[in-house]
């Protein structure tokens, strides 16, 4: 018998009939199973001798002992095929042709071997003739040179694949170049899928040749995959993936800003207004590695020898109009990042680090802010001038550090500086301000002294006076800068913050200081918030404030300058509503830009985790994030960052804890740590 099965044709041998179904033993395993006999195709039948003769039971068994050698040895050659095609083409019965009248033209009708091959050719790949009911018809010439041609397309098609199949199999380096169409296709939605978009479905066909190369179909796995066949660099983020920071600026925009730094030093419309105090003596205060330096400290000695405190901030509106094209990229990113491998600016570097900054030495551009305070530290008077400066010199914060500890009489400006902040800061912690001072870690990377893989450092800013002096010097020109926006009216983005209920002064001092003591109290406190009408600001300890000092870097700081100008010449700023569209339009590139910046520390925070040997690591207990769980928030003190962790059960703030990593994979996304006691 011969019956049709998923896998393909299958011999059998009847071993009993019962009503319409057959009981068979299938193939040279012999497997017993029931059918019906609608389902089989007679092939030869066996006449006993007698009664009481043994029926076969295999198809190996006699009378028809079919196996496997024997079935391969009775299959005729291609050329007898080809020669019954022949004949049958030029004249088939009417109807059509049986199975044995095409064993009787290519062989011996009579052996049942033969009939088995030349039934299991007919259901093989065969291209010569058609097999319907039991009836073979040849095919028409024409027809079969079709049919052999997609065949043979067919054949490339699987030739392709099978390569492409080992090519991932093997996953190592590929060149794209090399690859046919389709594999660059199938590259392509990987590329999607790994980069965490998965809206558009894989192709069944490479679902299929993943699932056999056990690849799950999830982000991690085939950035894994990609990453082997050098298709997929091992720190790349998927959320910087087609954004407008990793696109770059455009060779126009470009070459619009090669324009601008030629031209910078030739008069500009707004020149006329601006006041020379270039022989004021100014400083600027940054990280060494900072290269848009866009506020700077003054101090100016007034006739009754008491000190002015002068906050100079860079003027980047002086060369970019609103609505020239350079503003639109700006307003689209809507701040700079700062990633571990480096910066993606707001405005291209030869101006961000060009004559847009406060660069020593050099007459530059900017928005000025005086002050004076009294004893206590509240501002007596202030006022606000565009200006040309000229900063003396650039510290770096260790520098100024170091100069403020020492206090050499030759740095009496700074020294005093420092003591008017001092005293700013004083008189806002009295008006509820609060000092949250941890050291704060950062993951940075750097080429491998190797030349291997990029590493992962830390990079640890520890509280200071230097920093603490800019931060007050920064605090105070927003408040000074909201102060005026809530005198003349002016929409501005104000930032603030809702009042909070912090914990007892008693349950604070039963904390540990430091890190535990400030985690109690942020968790406390509300989100910031921002909007155009002034309120007060709970952390800072101000009722109004305004983010101005990073025009550079932020463009809100940039729209606060344009009101501002627009009220000292006498123009009308933007109402209200229009500012409100703006910080809306800014919403989501603002919203962006904090998503790739997070994902970009967790990445590298990943990364230094996998560089370290496995140890375990000392940490202090926070807070319960989910205590069902077992997951806490620990201060990491090898990293001086606050990280979830599995905890044990009952810890409390301030316990000690050691932290091991049970898992972590960056390219995967994966970080679990656990802690034990």
């Amino acid at each position: 018998m011969g019956l049709l099965t998923p896998a393909g044709p299958r011999l059998a041998v009847v071993i009993a009939v019962r009503g319409n179904r057959v009981e068979l033993r299938i193939g040279h395993e012999g497997k017993v199973q029931s059918l019906p006999l609608r389902d089989l195709v007679p092939l030869a039948r066996h006449g006993a001798d007698s009664p009481s003769a043994a029926l076969p039971q295999r198809i190996d068994d006699s009378p028809w002992g079919i196996s496997a050698a024997n079935l391969a040895a009775s299959r005729p050659r291609p050329r007898e095929f080809g020669a019954a095609w022949l004949l049958l083409a030029d004249g088939a019965p009417p109807g059509g042709t049986d199975l044995a009248g095409l064993v009787d033209l290519v062989g011996d009708g009579s052996d049942p071997a033969q009939r088995a091959a030349c039934w299991l050719w007919l259901h093989g790949e065969q291209t010569l003739f058609r097999w319907r009911q039991q009836l073979l018809e040849a095919r028409p010439a024409g027809e079969l040179r079709s049919l052999r041609h997609q065949r043979q397309l067919q054949r490339l098609q699987e030739q392709r694949r099978s390569r492409w199949r080992e090519t991932l199999r093997a996953r190592l380096p590929i060149q794209v170049e090399a690859l046919d169409p389709a594999a660059r296709a199938d590259l392509q939605h990987l590329r999607r899928w790994a980069g965490g978009d998965s809206d558009t479905p894989l192709p069944a066909e490479l679902q299929k040749l993943l699932h056999g190369l056990h690849c799950p179909l999830e982000p991690g796995a085939l950035r894994h995959l990609l990453a082997d066949l050098g298709q997929w660099e091992r720190h790349q983020l998927p959320a910087l993936e087609a954004t407008t920071w990793q696109l770059g600026f455009s060779a126009d925009l470009l070459l619009e800003a090669e324009r601008l730094v030629a031209a910078a030093t030739e008069p500009r419309p707004c020149d006329g207004l601006r006041h020379d105090r270039t022989a004021q003596w100014v400083v600027t205060i940054d990280d060494a590695d900072t290269q848009d330096i866009d506020d700077g400290l003054g101090l100016e000695w007034l006739a009754d020898g008491s000190p002015r405190l002068w906050i100079h901030i860079a003027d980047p509106g002086r060369l970019v109009e609103p609505g020239t094209p350079l503003d639109q990229e700006a307003r689209r990113r809507a701040s700079s990042l700062y990633l571990a491998r480096g910066n993606l600016p707001m405005f291209p570097p030869q101006l961000a680090h060009g004559p847009m900054s406060l660069r020593s030495g050099t007459r530059c551009a900017a928005w000025s802010l005086w002050v004076d305070l009294d004893a206590e530290g509240a501002v007596i008077a202030d006022g606000l001038e565009r200006t040309w400066i000229r900063p003396a010199y650039r510290l770096a914060y260790a520098d100024a550090e170091e100069l403020i500890e020492l206090a050499p009489p030759q740095e009496r400006e700074l020294l005093t500086i420092h003591t008017l902040l001092e005293r700013r800061q004083r008189w806002r912690l009295r008006g509820g301000a609060l000092q949250l001072e941890d050291p704060e870690g950062r993951i940075r990377c750097q080429a491998s002294t190797e030349g291997g893989d990029l590493q992962a450092v830390v990079e640890v800013v520890e509280p200071s006076a230097a920093r603490r002096m800019v931060a007050e010097a920064m605090v105070l020109a927003g408040a000074l800068v909201a102060q005026r926006g809530q005198r003349e009216w002016l929409a501005l983005p104000y930032r603030s913050q809702p009042s909070a209920d912090l914990p007892s002064a008693a349950e604070l001092e039963a904390l540990p200081p430091g890190p535990v003591r400030n985690a109690a109290i942020k968790r406390c406190l509300g989100r910031g918030l921002v909007g155009t009408t002034a309120a007060p600001h709970f952390s800072l300890g101000l009722p109004a404030y305004v983010q101005a000092t990073s025009p550079i870097r932020r463009y809100a700081d940039l729209l606060v300058q344009r009101q501002l100008e627009a009220l000292l010449q006498g123009d009308a700023p933007l109402p209200e509503p229009e500012v409100a569209l703006v910080l809306e339009a800014l919403e989501g590139p603002l919203r962006q830009g904090l998503q790739i910046s997070r994902d970009d520390q967790r990445h590298w925070l990943q990364v230094w985790f996998e560089q370290q040997e496995p140890q375990a690591l000392p940490a202090l207990f926070l807070r319960w994030l989910r205590a069902d769980q077992q997951l806490g928030l620990v201060w990491m003190e090898a990293l001086c960052q606050s990280l979830p962790c599995h905890c044990p059960p009952r810890s409390e703030p301030g316990r000690h804890l050691l932290v091991r990593v049970v898992e972590v994979d960056s390219l995967r996304d994966t970080l679990r740590l656990e802690a034990s006691a």
